[in-house]
């Protein structure tokens, strides 16, 4: 794996990018910006005791089979977003997350990073070949998409959009970091020190070397289930969006 270099949100929001043949930088427009538009999503207003549970850069033979295994023990559902060209080295795990009741969204068939100057077409084709990957290993298309590193720009939201896909980020606090390999204790207080109903938490399944994550998991999970939470998809996180009454003038 492409070692990530997560970006701060606040550092992804003064991002922006002018839409045209290739990119380049322009007048920022933030998250509010996006968050009104509906067009970028980092947590969902809600009132149930729900959370979202999502891991990038997989699959991987050994550690996507681990966190299945015990998402499965925990009854948790969770939104796997998958890498191309490793959905395609590994179908058969993309499947059977799937089969198993999970999500799959685009993260993107090579890992580049959209901060840089780079081709429209070039973006389009790697969510286009992620796309053909997953549909090829489950048959079901995706819906979701993580720029990976998290970066966005008006370019990226407008390109994703225009491609049929709705950019999901995560929950400002919880970017357990885990690709770092911090240590398993500092992944568990990172999610359980700042729970929230409604919360989008960031880990991967593919991490160079071995991962803390599983072994993070195997707190969190029963941890989080003791609080009362129920473990949703992303998909199914945004139907249960709490309803704000519109402000009268």
């Amino acid at each position: 794996m492409m070692l990530l270099l997560k970006l701060p949100l606040l550092m992804a929001a003064v991002l922006s990018l002018g839409l045209a043949t290739s990119f380049s930088p322009s007048a920022s427009k933030g998250r509010e910006y996006y968050e009104q538009r509906g067009e970028v999503v980092w947590e969902v207003p809600t009132d149930r005791k729900v959370i979202a549970l999502t891991f990038d850069d997989g699959p991987h033979p050994v550690h996507t089979d681990h966190i299945l295994k015990l998402l499965k023990q925990y009854d948790a559902k969770a939104t796997f977003f998958v890498v191309g060209n490793r959905a395609a080295k590994y179908p058969e795990l993309v499947r059977r997350a799937a089969m198993e009741g999970h999500e799959i969204g685009n993260h993107t068939y090579t890992h580049p990073y959209f901060n840089r100057n780079r081709h429209t077409e070039t973006m389009r084709r790697e969510l286009s070949d992620t796309h053909d990957a997953i549909f090829r290993a489950t048959g079901q298309p995706p819906h979701l998409f993580r720029p990976p590193g998290g970066y966005y720009n008006e370019a990226v939201v407008h390109m994703a959009k225009q491609s049929g896909y709705l950019v999901i980020l995560w929950s400002w606090d919880q970017d357990t970091n885990d690709w770092r390999s911090p240590g398993t204790g500092r992944i568990v207080r990172k999610v359980l020190d700042h729970d929230h109903n409604g919360d989008i938490v960031l880990f991967h399944d593919f991490v160079e070397g071995r991962t803390q994550t599983v072994d993070a998991l195997r707190v969190i999970l029963p941890e989080l289930k003791q609080r009362g939470y129920q473990f949703v998809t992303v998909s199914e996180l945004l139907s249960m969006r709490k309803s704000v009454p519109v402000k009268k003038p």
